[in-house]
């Protein structure tokens, strides 16, 4: 792992601009592809343009998978579909292939494929393409190594020989049936050890973990953490091998769905990094703000229809923050642990009475403790206005009650409609507790005062 000065990238700028090509060599050639990247994104786009026609095709392919999306797009802009195809499609597996694809536009993808001179490797590339993005057969490779089970181990060790010139890296050897269904793996241990067996079947390990080719990319994650694998076959709905997975894939998946899910629960639209243009993370951030003054007015609205009370007790208004930032802090917390274990597999859908009774329950003992601090409180420092001291005591225990069984139901509604869950943890959940918490304050207080005034 390389780090990068301020004094080293000036350098290597002043190398870019003088197009001094022998010494940019010299230097690239002693970094790893991730190292290459990190330094292009620290550089302009013509002096990484610069560095990257100096790259050999291999080292080029990899350095492009290793930039982010937007970089990479720069890049790709100014070459021609023949170049991509030649210089960067051949030179990458199949499903780092597909996903770089899959970020280009519908006219550039066919002019790329087009120029695929591979048919089979284009042929992969389309079946690929196929598949939802965010599941299993959008995410694997098709590179592996198959065999028979009737095979003999000499005849089985001849087919690896072959397949393995076209593939980088080898984790398993796959065993099939005559109708191409998996039916077991081959370690290479056990390729050693048994030189001269008469039938693959008899020393494969049988029933591997295998996943659907439709099954979702956080069932997936799951199944990987659980088992502890670094590698898993795809299967059709009949159980053809049809690809594999690789825990770099499913980490970098992952990673990508995490920070999506931290944006959109911190009120962010749309995906956006910190380099991003000012346009751009203006129109990510300005949609939930709106909503934001919009609910804010419609609470001014409420309070508004409750001025008399106001003015005549102006001890209720000192507890308006109180009242709203606790249902906004309880609703988060709340969706927060749903969102959690919707998220590790803990929690399913399934069990939404369930949760929601046991959230009941939670809710139930924070409200009494949030109140009875309250009721306390005001005991001792507003001990001369009784009605204000039960308003709030009783606004904040039935906001509590309200905001942590909305943060609750909500995930859980989401993750049943399809709708990600992490929205629930954001701005969504603090605006609608705002809105109702007034209410409620608003509501148990003008009928408490009424009741106390007669």
């Amino acid at each position: 792992m390389k780090e990068f000065t301020e004094e080293y990238l000036d350098r290597m700028r002043d190398i870019a601009a003088a197009r001094n090509e022998e010494e940019a060599r010299k230097e690239l050639e002693e970094m790893h592809p991730a190292d290459i990247a990190e330094l292009y994104q620290s550089l302009d786009l013509k002096e990484a343009e610069f560095l990257y026609d100096l790259l050999d095709e291999d080292t080029r392919a990899e350095v492009l998978m290793e930039l982010d999306e937007d970089d990479r797009r720069k890049l790709l802009a100014d070459m021609p579909a023949m170049e991509i195809a030649k210089q960067v499609i051949d030179h990458l597996d199949s499903d780092e292939a597909v996903d770089l694809i899959q970020e280009l536009d519908e006219e550039d993808r066919e002019e790329i494929l087009s120029h695929i001179d591979d048919m089979e490797q284009a042929g992969d590339i389309l079946d690929l393409l196929k598949y939802d993005e965010d599941t299993a057969g959008g995410l694997m490779g098709t590179e592996m190594i198959v065999v028979n089970e009737n095979w003999s181990m000499p005849e089985c060790i001849k087919q690896m020989r072959m397949q393995a010139e076209e593939i980088d890296e080898i984790y398993y050897v796959y065993v099939v049936d005559d109708e191409e269904r998996l039916k077991g793996i081959l370690p290479l241990k056990t390729v050693i050890t048994h030189p001269s067996v008469q039938k693959i079947k008899s020393v494969m390990e049988d029933d591997p973990v295998a996943v659907k080719a439709d099954t979702p990319i956080d069932e997936v994650a799951l199944d990987f953490e659980k088992y502890d694998l670094v590698v898993m076959p795809v299967v059709d709905s009949i159980g053809r091998l049809v690809g594999r997975i690789t825990v770099d894939d499913v980490m970098d998946k992952v990673r990508e769905s995490s920070e999506r899910d931290y944006q959109l629960a911190s009120g962010l639209s749309s995906d956006v990094d910190a380099d991003d243009s000012i346009w751009a993370q203006t129109k990510a951030r300005i949609p939930w703000l709106l909503i934001g003054v919009a609910s804010g007015i419609l609470a001014s609205v409420i309070l508004g229809g409750f001025e008399s009370q106001l003015q005549a007790v102006s001890a209720l208004a000192l507890f308006i923050p109180l009242i709203g930032g606790t249902g906004g802090n309880v609703g988060v917390q709340s969706s927060a642990i749903i969102v959690q274990g919707l998220a590790n597999g803990s929690l399913d859908v399934k069990e939404f009475g369930k949760q929601v009774w046991k959230e009941f329950r939670i809710g139930l003992l924070n409200a009494s403790v949030i109140s009875l601090v309250t009721f306390v409180y005001n005991i001792f420092f507003i001990p001369d206005d009784f009605a204000v001291t039960m308003s709030v005591t009783l606004s904040l225990f039935f906001v509590t009650m309200f905001a942590t069984l909305l943060g609750t139901a909500i995930p859980l509604t989401f993750e049943k409609f399809k709708i990600n869950p992490a929205l629930a943890t954001g701005p969504f959940i603090q605006i609608t507790n705002d809105i109702i918490g007034i209410l409620i304050y608003v509501y148990v207080s003008s009928w408490l005062l009424g009741m106390f005034a007669a």
